[in-house]
């Protein structure tokens, strides 16, 4: 037996280092892909800070910054009932990763680094990332304490996944 889902791939309006303004974009298409049945909404890449950060994603508060919008997405219970894949940098093991970040009804589902960075013709993704080189492997990310404080979760799984539903699996790369 065949299923059909929706999927609400968005192309938002991101501003570098608006915070505010691309948090109100991504909560406003998060409704909108809920309203037309979509089961999973699909962001752009790195949009809680903005792509265009550039040495910008160096500064930690870029990170700090990108994880308080994520706290305020996880918080919002209108937000529940829709599979959710954003975008922001992650500091892990002292490396920064371009992430994906999934989530579903206000928990972390996982954590997934960009494998192949874009690094040719305009872009210099290396200069501020570096790549996931464990293919298929996962491992523990240990969530900031104000994040686990909202979603409950102490650590969740970081690296290369698929996520598993009772009649679908998705699979992810930037």
């Amino acid at each position: 037996m065949v299923h059909y889902t929706t999927v609400a791939t968005c192309t938002l309006n991101q501003w570098a280092l608006d915070f505010e303004g691309n948090y109100q974009r991504i909560r406003e298409s998060i409704l909108q892909a809920k309203a037309l049945n979509a089961r999973l909404r699909i962001g752009p890449e790195l949009e809680i800070p903005g792509y265009g950060c550039y040495d910008h994603f160096l500064e930690r508060d870029t990170v700090q910054h990108s994880w308080e919008v994520l706290g305020r997405l996880l918080e919002d219970r209108s937000l529940d009932g829709i599979l959710i894949d954003t975008g922001m940098p992650v500091l892990h093991r002292n490396a920064r990763y371009n992430c994906r970040i999934i989530i579903l009804n206000g928990k972390i589902v996982l954590i997934r680094p960009k494998l192949y960075l874009a690094n040719d013709g305009n872009y210099r993704e290396m200069r501020w990332f570096v790549g996931w080189t464990r293919l298929a492997q996962t491992e523990d990310f240990v969530l900031p304490l104000f994040i686990g404080r909202i979603t409950g979760q102490r650590s969740v799984m970081f690296g290369d996944a698929l996520i598993s539903t009772w009649d679908t699996c998705v699979g992810i790369e930037l």
